[in-house]
């Protein structure tokens, strides 16, 4: 089951960054095969850029407060 603070987070990439479904489907199933955070597996495999990759770090530093 998805915390709150998970389903926040997928709607932020959705909404924010414009990232599709599947792509963030892509890379919940590379995690499950190469346990790592989400944020640097959608970098390493091309679906976010550097620049998106920082603004995901800002809103998880931000969000924790």
């Amino acid at each position: 089951m998805l915390t709150a603070t998970h389903s926040k987070f997928i709607r932020f990439l959705q909404e924010e960054l414009s990232l599709s479904t599947s792509s963030i489907a892509l890379a919940l199933r590379y995690r499950e095969q190469n346990p790592g955070p989400l944020p640097m597996i959608l970098w390493q495999y091309g679906l976010v850029t550097i620049e998106q990759l920082d603004r995901i770090y800002n809103w998880l530093d931000s969000s924790e407060r």
